[in-house]
């Protein structure tokens, strides 16, 4: 019997804490499916994700980040064109300029009024439980 599995990533919310409003970072994919996208990937083999976490927004943003808490597990078998994924999502906090690296072709900083309406994936679903947390203190639902 071969077993088939969804691949386990990570999503980052990072939250410029130098900045008025703390705006956060999205990057512009250079790879399919194209558009924003909050900064993120695949975990590796052996790998913890908070580590994971870690590598990805700095592969992605060239920043470090201070990993601040888990918002939620997104695992809809549909919320990535390529394959089945489960993503989990931090919350992170960094200061600096960041800049597009890995597979990421352009980097943004956005406040909540001013986030892209081309986003990739289920990011639109994660900002929204993201922005309502940060702004209301309620927490995503599961399911």
């Amino acid at each position: 019997m071969t077993y088939r599995n969804p691949a386990p990533t990570v999503d980052i919310i990072i939250e410029l804490v130098d900045r008025p409003h703390r705006p956060i970072v999205l990057i512009e994919r250079h790879n399919l499916p194209l558009g924003w996208a909050i900064p993120g990937g695949f975990v590796d083999y052996g790998e913890a994700v908070e580590v994971a976490a870690r590598r990805e927004a700095e592969e992605e943003t060239g920043l470090q980040v201070e990993l601040v808490e888990q918002l939620l597990v997104y695992s809809d078998p549909n919320r990535d064109p390529r394959q089945h994924t489960i993503s989990i999502v931090f919350l992170a906090t960094a200061t600096g300029e960041p800049k597009a690296g890995d597979d990421a072709k352009g980097v943004g900083i956005f406040e909540y009024w001013c986030v892209p309406g081309n986003l990739c994936f289920d990011h639109d679903r994660i900002l929204r439980d993201y922005w309502r947390y940060r702004h209301y203190g309620i927490r995503p639902r599961l399911g």
